[in-house]
């Protein structure tokens, strides 16, 4: 007898399942863009910061994300949130617009990049103890081992034992320590925002209010910028961290976790020390090492086991109040 279900077999998943699998693989490919963009950010930014201030730059960055965001969210259809909601994105651009660029920024004038890199990891960490101190995010036994195995990977190729603590370091240290903090908080407090206001309006009203206090501290050493002195190659450098670390990277955040969560956005921040060795390889000609390559599977273990059931439909977004 002919079985008539013999010419489902060659694919045998729902169009729901599929849809599912397509969701997640974007939703993947979203963060790693992400953190690749951050990576580059910190070889291209070396180059940059030679001949432009570090306040001047990050002023730079906020006049040029804030038109296009508020432009981009504009033509999506988002509307003028309501007064209640101003207070929270306000917030959202103190802790991840202007503290998470100013504390960066300051804060490695007074320590050394090797530190600020092996402090890097404490923002999955940090995201942990905010999300559960405020309830906002569900602490598993398999998320909680995800985010440890991330955060070993990335010491293992950062080596935490180059680590300085001497007084001349101190300041610097806190002050990256804080970056690290503020930003995980800016992850954690999104995702109940997301949820009522559309993704495109919380991160352009997010950095509406962040730049009005990054153009406050850095204003002044902005206009005193020439920018007929700089070369064409600082210019180079300064779009693309304008247009890929600041712009596109913030918008593909906020995307992501309103289908996600922060605590796999955060985790996902493990990946910068191994990305900007591979960018290193590429471009400067570095060895890849035997640590690099232990840190990269714990990482991705790390991954793996905080997505694990962490969303079963990334690809749809959550219901969002549509409020006049």
């Amino acid at each position: 007898m002919e079985d008539s279900g013999d010419s489902s077999l060659p694919d045998s998943r729902s169009p729901v399942e599929g849809s599912v699998e397509r969701g997640l693989v974007t939703l993947h490919m979203a963060l790693l863009a992400v953190q690749l963009s951050f990576s580059g950010f910190h070889v291209v930014g070396k180059m940059v910061l030679e001949d432009v201030p570090p306040l001047a730059l990050a002023c730079l960055r906020v006049l040029f994300a804030t038109p296009i965001l508020l432009l981009f969210a504009a033509r999506r259809g988002a509307t003028i949130p309501e007064l209640r909601w101003l207070p929270k994105l306000a917030l959202l651009g103190f802790l991840g617009v202007f503290l998470n660029q100013v504390l960066f920024i300051v804060g490695l004038g007074y320590t050394t990049p090797t530190n600020a890199a092996i402090l890097m990891p404490s923002i999955p960490a940090f995201t942990v103890g905010v999300a559960a101190l405020l309830g906002l995010e569900r602490i598993g036994p398999y998320r909680l081992a995800g985010v440890t195995l991330a955060i070993c990977g990335a010491l293992v190729i950062l080596d935490p034992t180059r680590f300085s603590a001497g007084d001349s370091t101190l300041v610097g240290n806190l002050l990256i320590l804080l970056n690290c903090l503020s930003f995980a908080t800016f992850l954690v407090l999104q995702r109940p925002i997301l949820r009522h206001l559309p993704w495109q309006t919380v991160i352009a009203g997010a950095f509406v209010f962040g730049s009005l206090g990054v153009l406050a501290v850095g204003g002044t050493t902005l206009g005193q910028l020439s920018p007929s002195s700089l070369a064409a190659s600082t210019w180079m450098g300064i779009l693309y961290i304008m247009v890929f670390p600041t712009t596109l990277s913030y918008l593909i955040n906020s995307w992501a976790i309103q289908r996600s969560s922060a605590l796999l956005a955060a985790a996902y921040t493990t990946l910068q020390p191994l990305l900007t060795a591979l960018l290193s390889r590429l471009f400067l000609a570095e060895v890849l090492t035997w640590r690099q390559a232990l840190g990269f599977a714990l990482i991705a273990s790390g991954l793996w086991c905080v997505s694990w059931r962490s969303a079963r439909s990334p690809g749809k977004a959550p219901a969002v109040e549509r409020r006049s």
